[in-house]
């Protein structure tokens, strides 16, 4: 039995990260050093700091990774891409160059046996006025289309600046740590949720840049998966056992 793999948030081609490169080739590593033993991989969104596809143009850059994803999926290992609030813009250029499966809502499904509900977790029980507000703008079609007639020197530069913007802004480039399970919004919405739907047994988040593996109930846990800028970390399930690790260069041991 093989494993599934689940991470999130690199925010490659970040100008508020300066080691950028280094930061892709050690994902590039990550994926590489998994690739014989993974069934699939989840990539739960934001793993592109912005990324807006035009109809024939789409941001350069990337391509150790994007050359990764491909070879993955040429090997047969299934590669699922959740957008994020990030790169909310994609379009069918992963799906047809590199075969990925775009997933652009929350996903329930079965992994060997068990219930997953997978997400990149934004818009998920914020109750923040100001960024309900961005993401309908963001997912607004017609902003899309009078966004897309901007050439893309302009607009690619004007969403790679926004996005630095947003980081640089946090203290230290970072989110918020850790506020308790009582003020997570990711968590009150995974309560709430389960409530519903109690045969759930692993929620699984990006956005939030922090690891958290949290039990809710005695066959429910909530895994927040930190990120691809300070902890280079991600989740695997063997099929039985859920465990969030971090990926040091030649150490991977699952």
């Amino acid at each position: 039995m093989k494993n599934v793999y689940f991470l999130s948030d690199a925010h490659l081609g970040s100008r508020a990260i300066e080691h950028g490169r280094t930061q892709e080739r050690r994902l590039v590593n990550f994926l590489d050093s998994i690739k014989h033993k993974a069934a699939a991989v989840y990539l739960l969104g934001d793993m592109f700091d912005f990324w807006y596809e035009f109809r024939t143009v789409v941001p350069k850059g990337y391509t150790r990774f994007l050359g990764k994803l491909s070879e993955l999926t040429d090997m047969g290992v299934e590669v699922h891409f959740f957008t994020g609030n990030h790169d909310i813009w994609c379009g069918d250029y992963l799906t047809r160059e590199c075969g990925v499966v775009i997933h652009r809502e929350p996903l329930t499904t079965e992994i060997y046996g068990k219930e997953f509900y997978l997400a990149h977790g934004d818009g998920l029980g914020d109750p923040d006025k100001k960024f309900k507000l961005l993401r309908t703008m963001f997912h607004s079609r017609t902003l899309q289309t009078l966004f897309s007639t901007l050439h893309p020197r302009w607009s690619v530069e004007f969403g790679l600046r926004w996005a630095k913007h947003s980081r640089l802004k946090r203290i230290d480039g970072k989110e918020p740590d850790y506020m308790g399970e009582n003020n997570e919004h990711l968590v009150l919405y995974t309560k709430e949720y389960l409530k519903n739907h109690p045969n759930i047994n692993f929620f699984i988040y990006g956005h939030r840049h922090i690891e958290l593996d949290l039990m809710l109930s005695a066959t429910a846990r909530v895994l927040i998966l930190g990120d691809w800028i300070n902890y280079f970390s991600y989740a695997v399930f063997d099929g039985e056992n859920l465990f969030l690790e971090e990926f040091i260069e030649g150490e991977t041991k699952l």
